[in-house]
């Protein structure tokens, strides 16, 4: 009879609440609609996750009838949506409302149990998005999705820039809980006037009635507006470790058990008014850093990221023009070496796509006429020709910039959260304390109120704010100056760097005005020829010979090869040519000289071209205002500017020639096993090795696409002479994040002075919190901006 009953009761679907069918799942005391989610529960029971299904309204919900995704089996459409397509493994970011715990977190980023035909998630939980890879031999797009929507996380499809157009949609729900706690709040101060002015002992009959009603609306407040908390809180118990909402669940955990006890059992009026001001509160101050943190990071968009302008084709001219003006439709020209900046469909040339920054696998990839190249590919081979089907706002590439894959493999020790742990638990020492010694001195009203009073005022949330909006409010400063820093971490890695490191060509030389001349006979076929090679090269002095030769007409190229700062060399028209280092040259000539580009045809020695590069404006003040670091120099060329160096460093800096990018690598590790924080600014070309394993890296670029993710910010070739105070700003901050503490830890100590007597009404520590969030961000903001004129960077 027991089993009939359960069988009777249970008539929907543990996992997803749909009805269950004639043919069941059964695992333990608990029925299933279908393998899919049997296997989901029996994934989650093996990992300690079951609380996953306290935590939602439907748990694993699930569409009446997936036939409306019909169109995700539309090639076209499929197109549209991936962000990376291979052979057999696709990518694609899904926007997903549902994502709200820890508990979402782990399920998604185990979507690999669910279905072997996933390779791997990963989780932004600020923006609640979900980037998926997988194999689209095993599991199509649409099953992809059945899949998500089988467990509860059904995704939001758009063809629009998922990110941009439903950010708006994030604050929804909070605003409406910030109106019922606003509306709760203002019934219950109504109806707790009788005790506010001493009125109960003449209205007895009311006093009942009003408590009850106050109740009624703590009930929604605490269990409505509340329950972010207590899920939050649970998660981070569950886990082992305490958040910054645990002592806030907590108080109000205990302020509405308070509430009902007296009101129920005829003992006082309770805290009604405490617990609906105090959430009421709590979800403004909520409201507050949301806005904030929307506005820092939606202000540095995907133009912050890439100051680097990209080759157009218009009319059969060449044309730089700057990222964010790339329309779809646009010709593009991408030479060797380059990435490509948005999706596009390869109309001419043979191209050869090294794709580790999008899959991890550098092996190239070989392209064929009208198939199409995915945004962050860089071209291995002969400058190709694209043309754009997506704008760069919505390709793969805008992703990689701030994707955790890509950033160093040193760990960071996120001080903040370290700082949070250790003051929540000394907040609830203090607090149990304080209930301890007015306990036994018979007073527990008092207890109760230096109780709620400690755990409201002294939250840490405060302390934690000052780090992400102080420097957050410098990445502002430093992208107005055109200095695009990665993140806040990499800020404070710029403040600590004590050893800098210069690459000379394209960093302390200009690549806009170089003199260029030639020592040699050359023909006007032969400038042809030398400029259909040179145009396939990202290297600056290919670019600048390229301008010199000024020809109008191009030829197509084979086998083409080029060495990283050597040479390069192709077939074209029936000929061979080489053009670059001396080292390099095929033949052997003994007439040769000079550090410049050599020319060969044929087999034919032509004459080198002598490039004499104008040294960045301001360079010997700018070397002067970093004299206190340890300045070295490394450089591919010759050295035949060593005199001029030495003029501009002075004897202490260290200046080397010929290094190799190995070489230069080399240098950056021996110096940090020395215990030095290294700061490198090169090119971003053949110095990417160096600049990904510095401390702090810098791509330097006047109006060239060489954008690497490997580098931690990047710097306008013009803004190079603002470098020392980029730096000094960046101390600064660390400056005003201590103050910051200091006048967090000041206000705390006194909040708690007097909460612990007992003093301080629970209500008003409420109202004193959000002021002093305010107060913290109204700091940081205005302390920077004196900073920021302080430096001249405003």
């Amino acid at each position: 009879m027991e089993d009939q009953s359960k069988t009777a009761t249970q008539v929907l679907c543990y996992h997803c609440g749909e009805g269950l069918p004639l043919v069941q799942y059964q695992l333990e005391d608990k029925y299933f609609c279908c393998a899919g989610c049997m296997a989901v529960f029996k994934i989650l029971s093996e990992n300690n996750l079951c609380n996953y299904y306290r935590y939602n309204d439907s748990p694993g919900r699930q569409f009446n009838n997936d036939s409306h995704l019909g169109y995700l089996d539309e090639p076209k459409i499929i197109d549209k949506l991936l962000d990376y397509r291979h052979e057999s493994s696709s990518i694609i970011t899904f926007y997903i409302p549902a994502i709200h715990c820890s508990s979402c977190i782990w399920l998604l980023e185990h979507l690999y149990k669910i279905n072997s035909g996933i390779f791997s998630s990963r989780i932004d939980f600020i923006k609640k998005q979900v980037t998926i890879s997988f194999s689209h031999e095993e599991i199509s797009l649409r099953q992809l999705v059945e899949t998500l929507n089988r467990i509860g996380y059904a995704p939001l499809i758009s063809m629009q820039d998922v990110v941009k157009q439903h950010n708006g949609s994030l604050d929804k729900t909070l605003v409406l809980k910030i109106a019922v706690a606003g509306f709760l709040m203002g019934n219950v101060m109504l109806f707790s006037f009788p005790e506010y002015f001493g009125l109960s002992g003449f209205e007895e009959h009311f006093q009942s009635l009003f408590g009850w009603l106050n109740l009624t609306f703590s009930i929604p407040a605490a269990f409505y507006c509340g329950r972010d908390y207590f899920t939050s809180a649970i998660t981070s118990l569950k886990h082992r470790h305490i958040n910054l909402d645990t002592p806030l669940a907590l108080i109000i955990g205990v302020l509405f058990l308070r509430t009902a006890f007296e009101i129920i059992f005829r003992t006082g009026p309770g805290f009604a008014d405490t617990l609906t001001g105090l959430v009421f509160l709590l979800l403004i101050g909520k409201w507050l850093k949301q806005r904030t943190y929307h506005h820092i990071s939606f202000d540095r968009d995907y133009r912050s990221y890439f100051p680097v302008a990209v080759t157009t084709l218009q009319n059969g001219k060449e044309k730089p023009v700057s990222i964010d003006d790339i329309m779809v439709g646009d010709r593009l020209w991408i030479r060797n070496g380059e990435l490509v900046p948005a999706d596009a469909i390869l109309m001419k040339g043979e191209a050869w796509m090294d794709m580790g920054f999008v899959t991890g696998e550098s092996d190239p990839v070989h392209k064929v006429l009208g198939e199409i190249i995915y945004a962050g590919g860089r071209q291995i081979g002969e400058a190709i020709e694209l043309e754009v089907v997506k704008p760069v706002s919505q390709s793969y590439l805008t992703g990689l910039w701030n994707n955790d894959n890509y950033k160093n493999n040193r760990e960071k020790k996120n001080f903040n959260d370290t700082v949070a742990k250790h003051f929540s638990l000394g907040v609830f020492l203090i607090a149990f304390a304080a209930t301890g010694y007015w306990w036994f001195q018979s007073d527990s009203h008092k207890a109760w109120s230096a109780f709620t009073a400690v755990i409201i005022v002294a939250c840490p949330c405060v302390l934690a704010l000052s780090t992400p909006f102080t420097l957050s409010a410098i990445l502002s400063v430093f992208d107005k100056k055109g200095f695009y820093v990665k993140n806040t971490d990499a800020v404070e890695e710029l403040a600590k760097c004590d050893t800098i490191i210069f690459d000379k060509t394209g960093t302390l030389t200009s690549n806009e005005d170089a003199e260029i001349g030639f020592s040699g006979t050359m023909s006007g076929e032969e400038k042809i020829i030398i400029g259909s090679l040179l145009r396939n090269s990202l290297h600056p002095l290919s670019r600048h010979i390229l301008k010199a030769l000024n020809v109008d007409r191009f030829y197509s190229l084979s086998d083409y090869k080029e060495v990283v700062g050597k040479g390069l060399t192709a077939k074209t028209n029936g000929h061979s040519i080489y053009a670059g280092h001396l080292s390099m040259l095929p033949i052997t000539v003994k007439s040769a000289r000079g550090s410049g580009v050599h020319i060969v045809i044929d087999h034919i020695y032509k004459g080198v071209f002598d490039i004499n590069q104008q040294w960045r404006p301001g360079l010997a003040q700018l070397i002067s205002k970093l004299s206190k670091s340890k300045l070295l120099v490394l450089s591919g060329d010759s050295g035949q500017d060593l005199l001029m160096l030495d003029a501009i460093f002075g004897k202490k800096a260290t200046i080397r020639f010929r290094q190799s990018p190995l070489q230069k690598l080399d240098a950056v590790l021996k110096l940090q096993q020395g215990g030095n924080r290294v700061m490198m600014l090169g090119d971003g070309l053949n110095d990417a090795g160096a600049l990904k394993q510095s401390n702090f890296g810098i791509a330097v670029t006047d109006n060239t696409n060489n954008f690497t993710p490997g580098c931690d910010a990047m710097l306008k070739g013009s803004a190079l002479n603002f470098l020392p105070d980029f730096i000094q700003l960046s101390k600064d901050g660390l400056k005003i994040i201590k103050i910051s503490f200091a006048i967090a830890i000041a206000y705390n100590s006194i909040g708690i002075y007097f909460a612990v007597q007992g003093t301080l009404y629970p209500l008003v520590a409420a109202v004193l919190m959000p002021i002093s969030t305010v107060t913290i961000i109204s700091f940081t903001t205005l302390a920077t901006r004196w900073f920021a004129r302080k430096n001249k960077l405003r």
